[in-house]
C-alpha cells in the first residue's frame, strides 16, 4: 500500500446535514488505508439541480467543485450518487466550456466511490471492526450502474466479526428514493421501499447497510412509518466501527 495519497473527501450535502458521523467514518476508513484525507471547502454536486434540469444551476455548481478538488491525487464520495454525478455528467455537462471541459473531464477521471477506492485504489481487504447483526445489504442504482460498485463492500464487510451479510432478494431493483422520484411518484416510491422492508423482515434481519445515505434515509424513514423495528447503517460507519446511533434514531 502506498503513501502519500492526497485525497480529497467530498463529505455530500446528505451527510453533512443529517448525518455527520458518515464523514468521520469515511476520513478513519481512508486515513486507515494510508491516506491523507482534506475537506475542501465545498458546495452541492449539483445533481438535485441536474435532475430538475435545472442547468445553469448545475454547471455553476459543478465548476465550483471541480475548482475545489483539482489539487487532490483522489476525489472520494461515500455515495455512488454524487459519484456518479461527477464521474459521469460533470464531463458532458461541461463539454462545450473550453475553460472548463478538460478541467471536468481530469477530475471526473480521479473521482471514486469510497468503497471500490478503499479495494481497488488502495488495496484494504479487511477492517478490523465488530457488528453482531444479522444484515442485508442495499446496493444503490447509481452505485451499480454509473460506478460499477458491487463486490468491495461485500468484500470489506465479510471481514466484520459478527455481521451476517446477505443480499435482497431483488437486490439490482431500486429502494423508491431516486431523489425527486420519491416525490414525483410517492406512490410508486413507497411500494418500492415497503418491498424492500418486507423482504428484511421476512428473512429476519436486523441491519440494512448501504453505501448511499439517501437510500438509507428514505427506507428508515418508511420503515419507522410503519413501526418496524429494522436498523439502518451506512457502510463505511460499521467498517470503520462506529458507535452512533443507527440512522434516524436518537
Amino acid at each position: 500500500m502506498t503513501t502519500n495519497c492526497r485525497v480529497g473527501l467530498l463529505v455530500t450535502c446528505l451527510a453533512d446535514l443529517f448525518r455527520p458521523e458518515l464523514g468521520f467514518a469515511a476520513v478513519r476508513l481512508l486515513e486507515l488505508a494510508g491516506c491523507d484525507v482534506s475537506v475542501p471547502a465545498q458546495t452541492c454536486c449539483g445533481q438535485p439541480a441536474y435532475n430538475a434540469g435545472d442547468r445553469k444551476d448545475a454547471i455553476a455548481l459543478a465548476r465550483n467543485i471541480v475548482a475545489a478538488f483539482e489539487p487532490f491525487d483522489y476525489v472520494v464520495v461515500p455515495s455512488g450518487s454524487c459519484g456518479g454525478m461527477m464521474r459521469v455528467h460533470y464531463p458532458e455537462l461541461l463539454r462545450d466550456d473550453p475553460i472548463w471541459a478538460d478541467r471536468a473531464r481530469q477530475v471526473a477521471a480521479k473521482t471514486h466511490e469510497l468503497l471500490s477506492f478503499l479495494v481497488n485504489v488502495r488495496g484494504l481487504k479487511s477492517v478490523q471492526a465488530e457488528c453482531r447483526a444479522k444484515a442485508l445489504y442495499h446496493d444503490s442504482c447509481s452505485s451499480m450502474r454509473e460506478m460499477a460498485v458491487r463486490g468491495e463492500p461485500r468484500q470489506l464487510l465479510q471481514s466484520v466479526d459478527g455481521l451476517n451479510l446477505e443480499d435482497f432478494s431483488d437486490a439490482d431493483v431500486c429502494c423508491g428514493f431516486g431523489g425527486f422520484f420519491s416525490v414525483k411518484y410517492p406512490d410508486i416510491s413507497a411500494r418500492l421501499a415497503d418491498d424492500k422492508i418486507d423482504d428484511a423482515k421476512s428473512r429476519g434481519a436486523e441491519l440494512v447497510l448501504s453505501g448511499d445515505l439517501g437510500c438509507l434515509l428514505h427506507l428508515a424513514g418508511r420503515a419507522a412509518r410503519r413501526g418496524e423495528k429494522i436498523h439502518f447503517r451506512h457502510a463505511a460507519e460499521v467498517l470503520a466501527g462506529a458507535t452512533t446511533p443507527p440512522i434516524g434514531e436518537t
